[in-house]
């Protein structure tokens, strides 16, 4: 295996995902008397449950026109539920949603990612990322890797593909193929790409059907799967 471009999956690949804290109601609470009025939902519960039906809404106009897999705006969710908060500056809204992500799980950079990207970057190869995700990953990541006490990668922007940006998600295959046709434009062949990412149906099954090389991070010791470790031996990095 001798890629020259890495594209990676975030949640459960670069970054691992706990469950959510024990005290989720207390926080809750807590930034619901910092940031939002009287008004907003009582409970997190109220607030999620809010949310799913405009996520909903939202799903079923995009598939009404033909948009497979669509991806919602999460800012504009958040607009929907709490109406103030159309009003916030741009710092405020992200510092709430980061905080209110924070309510539904905690990540932290998965063991020895940072190492093999780095080295796959030393060697000139191109990075990138496919990712069901929102505005507040963004800021996830760069925590997560400050907390590892790692510098952060600097992903190649002409590879990274962000749902939220698109209207649509992973495994919908226009998300492969959008990338393969970027990596054909930096002379990058599809057989010279490697998909990591945890599921099958996200991240493995779409990367093949462009004729991508695939690590499926997992247990496992095979020729594609297993640790970032396991990865970093298969790549003789």
């Amino acid at each position: 295996m001798n890629p020259r471009a890495i594209i990676c999956d975030i949640y459960h690949t670069v970054l691992r995902v706990e469950p959510a804290p024990f005290d989720q109601e207390a926080r809750w609470q807590a930034l619901r008397a910092e940031f939002l009025p009287a008004s907003s939902p009582a409970s997190f519960a109220a607030f999620e449950e809010q949310a799913r039906g405009r996520i909903a809404a939202d799903h079923a106009r995009a598939q009404a026109v033909g948009i497979v897999q669509p991806e919602v705006f999460w800012p504009d969710i958040v607009c929907a539920v709490i109406p103030e908060a159309a009003a916030w500056s741009p710092e405020r809204l992200s510092d709430f949603m980061l905080r209110q992500a924070d309510l539904t799980h905690r990540v932290s950079l998965q063991p020895g990612c940072a190492e093999v990207l780095r080295r796959m970057q030393q060697r000139g190869h191109f990075l990138g990322i496919a990712s069901n995700a929102q505005p507040y990953t963004h800021r996830e990541l760069s925590r997560a890797f400050a907390e590892a006490g790692e510098p952060e990668i600097a992903f190649d922007p002409r590879l990274c593909f962000w749902s939220y940006n698109h209207g649509f998600s992973k495994p919908n295959p226009h998300v492969s193929r959008l990338l393969t046709a970027r990596l054909r434009q930096l002379g990058v062949a599809a057989h010279e790409t490697l998909m990591i990412g945890d599921r099958l149906d996200n991240d493995i099954e779409p990367a093949r059907t462009q004729g991508w090389l695939t690590w499926r991070l997992a247990p496992g010791e095979g020729l594609d799967q297993g640790t970032w470790a396991q990865l970093q031996a298969r790549l003789a990095l």
